[in-house]
């Protein structure tokens, strides 16, 4: 792999945006492919058959580079988020592994080196394991999110979030993980932070609820996690599944993060004491509304300054949006909503949506839990902010054998660049993709003579509450 200095680095990321239209993305300027990529029928380094021939793909990281030089590595790279503050903004790029004996990753744009931060010191059922590390969310203070995707039959110690509170300075294998019990445990995915700083959160199940904390203290980084109220969302009575229309958030624990009278609470096998999010909110006093596994998570703000958040459901084949200011509940895209490539309802062309992303100019991209072959990334276009997509429009699509994309992430500092995992291989070989919305133009030494005369300049991507 060729590496850069970090001020080489620095100097042709800021070229390179500059060079790709600093004024929007260009990731929306393609023609919506009609069909999925065959199976096995491209290279594992350049596994993606995208809709724009001009775009271009390189991975980035891959597991048996890791594995090589002695990094801890179990494989199943996920979610994927980077440093969203401070002043490398962007350099980072934090995923996880979902397995039985889970960790976190981070890969340095600048030096094109990528660390395992977190391992997991045993495997499951070892009572110091930690397992299926699915979420991946950098935090308003400068911290990095995950939690475990396993919540079951009880007793068992998994169900937890964690906070990695050293993301960018820890050496390898040297970061500070702590278990934030204060949110309730269920089985983890999506996590999104809305401009108030509430957490918001999914049980994924088939029958799984929304939920979201509110910290006492929202803007303290350093006691966010110290107590505050678990809600969960109710539509209606809460009785209908998969339901649409007015919401309420339903509080489950009080300020201290206590279950409130009549809430279901666990002590785990190694003595910790919680709050069951799943069995409290399947009680008629704090019932609430249940979705077919509820996965993945986003919020946009609209041009009119309402918050959207965004929840993929795979059983269902769905993607709900939630007005945070008004609480109507909507669905956002189904297989009755248009194919761009065919004009009519896009059916099971969609099927089993999972991650959700949000490209700099807002539009939202939905990516499938499906083997390579079938594995499609889809953008849906919202032009009138009404909370239900006009369209869907197949973006991408993975042709590696026994693999999954996973994890899509818009850069926040150059709006033509996203980066990709894709997950699970037959061939072992996770891979961290970077996708490119525009072709690279001349050397790098041309690209850096251009930094050089334009100075480097970041942009806010639009998206962003």
């Amino acid at each position: 792999m060729n590496r850069l200095t970090p001020l080489a680095m620095a100097l042709a990321l800021a070229a390179y945006g500059a060079s790709a239209g600093a004024a929007s993305s260009n990731f929306s300027n393609f023609t919506a492919a009609s069909a999925s990529v065959a199976g096995g029928s491209l290279p594992e380094t350049a596994p993606f058959a995208l809709a724009n021939s001009a775009w271009s793909q390189r991975v980035i990281a891959n597991r048996t580079t890791q594995t090589s030089i002695g990094q801890f590595n179990s494989g199943s790279w996920d979610m994927i988020d980077s440093n969203r503050t401070g002043a490398d903004r962007g350099r980072y790029l934090f995923s996880v592994f979902e397995t039985a004996q889970a960790g976190i990753q981070r890969t340095d744009r600048w030096t094109g080196t990528t660390v395992t931060l977190w391992n997991s010191p045993a495997a499951a059922p070892a009572l110091n394991s930690a397992v299926a590390f699915d979420a991946s969310r950098w935090t308003p203070f400068g911290t990095y999110l995950t939690a475990e995707e396993s919540w079951g039959a009880q007793p068992q110690p998994y169900g937890r979030l964690f906070e990695l509170t050293n993301p960018t300075t820890a050496g390898a294998s040297g970061g500070t993980l702590l278990h934030r019990n204060a949110v309730a445990r269920v089985s983890h995915e999506g996590l999104a932070f809305d401009r108030n700083n509430n957490l918001y959160y999914i049980d994924e199940l088939n029958g799984g609820s929304i939920y979201r904390y509110t910290s006492n203290t929202p803007n303290d980084g350093a006691t966010f996690f110290d107590g505050g109220v678990n809600s969960v969302l109710r539509v209606g009575s809460g009785n209908t599944d998969n339901a649409t229309g007015a919401s309420s958030w339903v509080p489950f624990t009080n300020a201290a993060g206590v279950g409130l009278a009549g809430a279901v609470t666990i002590t785990d096998p190694n003595g910790v004491v919680s709050v069951d999010g799943r069995a409290t909110t399947d009680l008629a006093a704090f019932k609430g509304t249940n979705y077919q596994r509820p996965e993945d998570l986003e919020i946009r703000t609209l041009t009119n300054g309402i918050q959207m958040l965004y929840v993929a459901t795979t059983s269902t084949h769905e993607v709900y949006s939630i007005n945070l200011d008004t609480g109507l509940v909507n669905r956002f895209a189904s297989r009755s909503t248009i194919d761009a490539a065919t004009g009519i309802a896009v059916g099971t062309a969609l099927t089993s949506p999972d991650n959700l992303a949000i490209d700099a100019d807002g539009h939202i991209y939905i990516v499938e839990d499906q083997p390579g072959g079938l594995a499609d990334i889809w953008m849906a276009r919202d032009d009138n902010q009404d909370g239900i997509a006009e369209s869907l429009s197949r973006w991408a699509s993975l042709s590696t054998l026994g693999a999954e994309p996973t994890g899509l992430y818009f850069d926040v500092t150059n709006p033509n660049l996203a980066f990709v995992n894709v997950q699970h291989p037959t061939s072992g070989v996770d891979s961290l993709v970077e996708i490119s919305a525009v072709p690279l133009v001349g050397s790098l030494p041309l690209m850096l003579g251009a930094a050089g005369l334009m100075g480097v300049v970041r942009r806010r991507p639009r998206h962003e509450g």
